[in-house]
C-alpha cells in the first residue's frame, strides 16, 4: 500500500523554540516541496488532536468561534493583507479551490483565514482583500481580533507571528485541516501543496 510522504518538521520546530517563537511542532504536516498523493482511498487521515478553540471578529464585524463551525470540515490558515509573498499566494491557491468543492463549500466545509496583523487588518480592510482575491464569503471567513487571541490561536497551531524591526512581519505559512468533530487532521507546510491532495483529503473529511 502506498501511503502519503508525511513529514515530522521537528527540526524546524526545534529551531524556532530555539528562538523563542514557539514550542516544538508536534504535528504530521504536509512538506511545502509537495508530496506525491496518495492511492488508497480507504486510508484515513491522521488524528492530530483536538483544534485549538478561537472567538474573532469576522470581515462583517461579526463573532465567530470555532465552536461555531462543529459540524463543519475548516480549512484554516494565517495570513495578513499587506504580504506581498505567500500571503496572497495561499490565498489565491484556496480560492481556486472553491468551485471544485461544489455545493459543500460553505453548507458543509469552510475556510478561515485569520489575520496575524490584527492592528492593521480591521474587518473593513479584510473585506476589501477578500473581495481583491475573489473569496466567496459564504464559505470564506477573514479574522481579527485583539492581538493577544489571535497571537493564542497562532501558538496553539503551531505556527508564529514575529514583527521584525522593518515593520515587516515573519510567519509560518501553514494551513491546518479540521474535521467535523473539531479534531486537528492534518497540516500543509508552504504554498506548494498539490490542489489534487487537498481536494482528496477534504472528500474524505466530508465523507465521514
Amino acid at each position: 500500500m502506498r501511503r502519503r510522504a508525511l513529514y515530522r518538521p521537528l527540526a524546524l520546530g526545534a529551531w524556532l523554540a530555539a528562538c523563542g517563537l514557539f514550542g516544538p511542532l508536534r504535528t504530521l504536516a504536509h512538506g511545502s516541496t509537495g508530496a506525491p498523493a496518495h492511492d488508497d482511498a480507504d486510508e484515513r487521515l491522521p488524528q492530530l488532536g483536538p483544534a485549538t478553540p478561537f472567538s474573532l471578529i469576522d470581515q462583517s464585524g461579526q463573532r465567530l468561534a470555532l465552536a461555531e463551525l462543529r459540524g463543519k470540515v475548516v480549512v484554516l490558515t494565517f495570513i495578513f493583507t499587506t504580504c506581498t509573498d505567500t500571503c496572497p499566494i495561499l490565498t489565491a491557491r484556496l480560492a481556486a479551490l472553491q468551485a471544485p468543492l461544489g455545493a459543500a463549500f460553505g453548507p458543509r466545509l469552510r475556510f478561515v483565514s485569520i489575520s496575524v496583523e490584527p492592528e492593521v487588518d480591521t474587518p473593513e480592510v479584510l473585506h476589501a482583500y477578500a473581495r481583491t482575491h475573489g473569496a466567496d464569503l459564504r464559505g470564506w471567513s477573514f479574522l481579527t481580533g485583539r492581538a493577544g487571541a489571535v497571537q493564542a490561536a497562532v501558538r496553539g497551531y503551531g505556527s508564529y507571528a514575529r514583527r521584525r524591526g522593518t515593520g515587516e512581519i515573519d510567519h509560518l505559512t501553514l494551513t491546518s485541516l479540521i474535521d467535523r468533530r473539531g479534531r486537528l487532521r492534518v497540516q500543509y507546510l508552504g504554498t506548494r501543496f498539490r490542489d489534487d491532495e487537498m481536494l482528496r483529503d477534504l472528500h474524505a473529511l466530508l465523507a465521514e
